[in-house]
């Protein structure tokens, strides 16, 4: 943290940007993460939030291109809908058919997608073991996505993936169709169950080790609501309970998770660990996590 002080409020004619595009962003933590990480580290980097949603992706995209930035992220809920714009794809994002950050390599766009990664990393750290287990996962949008597909990988040996009845559905079934065709060396079996059958999710929720939500509930303007509804008695002590939301740091479905005994994970450690694998590919630097940890949560 030597750097902290001298670096502070370093821009000049050489900074190089680094966005994120998503609506809405005003809850983001993205700047001040990485802002802090170049700060940190003395590099000669400005992360900025640009509010983009699908209706301006494509020329927010162009027009990053067009200024030759380092990089972006891209946030809800673009992750899906930028893939048609971008110049290559990684194998992390194109089996997760969304990206999370994007890389501007001598001004081709490559896709990357670090969530799922991110995800992982953030359960191993708070010590949960998913060897073997079997993983109840709501959701299958560009943020849910990447985690099936990366949980399939860490040897687990069932994931059940609801989804409402509808676009996310199809959504669902193409995450699911893949794991079982695609990376059927991992052994995982997927399922796909639509949200709306309370009886089977109070089924597969009381056989799982963990519950993760995929989905933006609990996330303003719709932090009321949960994946669990008020009526489901669902939540137990050695359930593990995870969300990908972070602000605020409690939803309400990590609420009724303590409220039952169960372990609650918020969604800042993945977006931590997500956060750092993108650092490291706009600088070729290592994030300082710890420290940034530090500062910014105390």
């Amino acid at each position: 943290m030597a750097n902290y002080e001298k670096n502070l409020g370093k821009i000049d004619g050489r900074t190089k940007l680094v966005g994120l595009l998503a609506t809405p962003i005003g809850h983001s933590l993205s700047p001040q993460m990485h802002n802090l990480g170049y700060t940190l580290l003395g590099l000669n980097y400005a992360y900025l939030a640009f509010e983009v949603g699908n209706d301006t992706l494509k020329e927010a995209v162009e027009g990053m291109k067009a200024l030759g930035v380092a990089g972006f992220n891209v946030s809800m809920p673009n992750k899906m809908e930028i893939l048609p714009y971008l110049d290559e794809l990684d194998d992390s994002a194109k089996y997760a058919r969304a990206s999370n950050t994007v890389v501007n390599r001598d001004g081709k766009l490559i896709g990357y997608n670090t969530d799922g990664l991110g995800y992982v990393k953030n359960l191993e750290q708070q010590g949960v073991d998913l060897k073997g287990k079997k993983v109840t996962l709501v959701g299958s949008g560009g943020v849910a996505t990447p985690i099936a597909i990366q949980l399939a990988q860490s040897g687990i040996q069932e994931l059940n993936i609801f989804a409402r009845n509808d676009q996310f559905f199809h959504n669902a079934e193409e995450n699911v169709n893949y794991i079982n065709n695609e990376m059927k060396s991992f052994g995982v079996k997927a399922n796909i169950l639509p949200l709306e059958d309370k009886d089977r999710f109070r089924k597969e929720v009381a056989e799982s080790a963990v519950l993760a939500n995929g989905t933006s509930l609990g996330m303003k303007p719709l932090d009321q609501l949960s994946i669990v509804d008020d009526t489901l008695d669902v939540l137990r002590k050695d359930l593990v309970v995870t969300d990908v939301v972070y602000n605020p740091q409690k939803t309400k479905l990590l609420k009724q998770a303590e409220e039952a005994g169960a372990t609650a994970i918020n969604g800042l450690g993945m977006m931590l660990w997500q956060g750092a694998l993108g650092f490291k590919l706009f600088t070729g630097e290592d994030m300082p996590i710890d420290d940034i940890k530090k500062i910014m949560f105390g």
